[in-house]
Formats: C-alpha cells, sequence, structure tokens
C-alpha cells in the first residue's frame, strides 16, 4: 500500500504562513544548493495532493511546472469545478475517498503539500503516514497553524532529526 507524507515546513510556533498566506518567512532560510532533501524526496512520490490556495500561490510565484512536471498526477482540492490541465486534476469529490482509493492503487507515494485545510481534515481521518516538518527558527506570532485544535490523539515515531546551517531543522516522524 502507498503511504501518503506530507512535507511543510512551519514556523518556531507553528504556522505554516502569516496572515492572507504570505509566505514570505520561507525566504529567511533560503540558501544557494540547499533544498533541505526536497529533491531525494520527491524521488520517492508520483502523486501530489494540494489545497486549491497553495496550488494557487505556487502557480503564481514559481509556475505550474513545479508541480505538474509530467512526473506525477496532481490533484487540487477544491469546492469549485475546474477542467483538467497536463496531469492536475481539480477534485471536488470526497477528499477521503479519493485518498483511500490512490493509497489502495499501485505506484510511488503520495506527497501531501498542504495547505491548512486539506492537512487537517488528512489528521482527522488519521491518512497521513509520514511527517516531514521543517521548522525555521522564526516566531511569527500570528498566521495559519499546522494543526488545527479539535483533532483527535496520534502517536508518532521519531525516524531522524537533521539540522542545517541556517538554523532550520527538520523533524520526520511517521505513524506510530
Amino acid at each position: 500500500m502507498r503511504k501518503l507524507s506530507l512535507f511543510i515546513a512551519m514556523s518556531l510556533d507553528g504556522y505554516i504562513a502569516k496572515p492572507n498566506d504570505d509566505l514570505s518567512f520561507l525566504k529567511l532560510v533560503e540558501k544557494e544548493g540547499e533544498d533541505y532533501g526536497y529533491a531525494e524526496f520527491i524521488d520517492t512520490i508520483d502523486t501530489l495532493i494540494i489545497g486549491r490556495k497553495t496550488y494557487d500561490y505556487v502557480l503564481k510565484e514559481i509556475g505550474a511546472s513545479h508541480y505538474d512536471n509530467g512526473q506525477r498526477d496532481v490533484y487540487v482540492i477544491t469546492r469549485n469545478q475546474r477542467p483538467s490541465a497536463g496531469r492536475t486534476t481539480f477534485h471536488t469529490g470526497d477528499l477521503i475517498e479519493l485518498i483511500n482509493k490512490l493509497k489502495s492503487e499501485n505506484g510511488k507515494n503520495i506527497y501531501c503539500d498542504g495547505g491548512a485545510e486539506v492537512i487537517n481534515e488528512l489528521v482527522k481521518y488519521d491518512l497521513i503516514d509520514e511527517y516531514i516538518i521543517s521548522v525555521i527558527p522564526v516566531l511569527l506570532g500570528d498566521g495559519i497553524k499546522l494543526f488545527k485544535d479539535g483533532r483527535p490523539e496520534q502517536m508518532l515515531e521519531l525516524v531522524n532529526t537533521k539540522q542545517f546551517d541556517t538554523g532550520l531543522t527538520q523533524l520526520h516522524y511517521r505513524r506510530k
């Protein structure tokens, strides 16, 4: 069975974005030649799940090829139907059914890149198998929290911790 992995960055106080979906704090740890294991991780997946707001932000800032490079299927979770483009599908149906279907299919692993609404729905139903969370050394004080209150308790097991000279610390957990 394929596993679903979350690979995401957050501030030390648990925010994945500042107010108004501002991701500028991520630039604090940008360093030429350093991708914090992203390329190695991406080689293990062939399917991507992403919320529409995050998708639109990346589309504007980086371009569609960041996600849909012809090598993987991309599912953008949205409330508004859009036509598919390349290997990108705009999914308006049940997220849990989609994940269970994808997990049961053959292929590489599945990557969730946000946003918070999608992540918290997956956490609520205990569908994330692996958490790779990069902690950026900044206290934002406000914004969009990675994990919302009211979710079920879940036990995790530490797989690995990596420290980088930029101050970023990467935590790798899997579901226990």
